[in-house]
């Protein structure tokens, strides 16, 4: 079985920072992409940032505040989130595209992170 762990969400005031991260484990044999999508209340699932094969990606609104990095050898990502703003407010979820066997690569996600930027 294959899990995706996060950890690292919380209130922080605007302005502030906060680092999220999230862990694979289980029956890997290799991870394609990963990265953060964050969902409010009525709204779809936003993709927030993306990382595959060094080539990163991000939603114009998080673009020169977020960071997204992986180290590949310990199957995790990180999302670094700085000069945060209310509307950055969501439950954040991790996702990784696995292969678990040869010729069989599906998506996983996390339980999801929730951030809360007030004051």
């Amino acid at each position: 079985q294959v899990q995706l762990v996060e950890s690292g969400g919380g209130l922080v005031q605007p302005g502030g920072s906060l680092r999220l991260s999230c862990a694979a484990s289980g029956s890997i044999l290799s991870i394609n992409a990963m990265g953060w999508y964050r969902q409010t209340p009525g709204k779809r699932r936003e993709l927030v940032a993306e990382i595959s094969s060094g080539e990163t990606n991000y939603v114009d609104s998080v673009k020169g505040r977020f960071t997204i990095a992986r180290d590949n050898a310990k199957n995790t990502v990180g999302l670094q989130m700085n000069n945060l703003k209310p509307e950055d407010t969501a439950v954040y979820y991790c996702n990784a595209d696995i292969q678990v066997r040869v010729g069989l690569s599906r998506p996983y996600w996390g339980q999801g992170t929730q951030v809360t930027v007030s004051s």
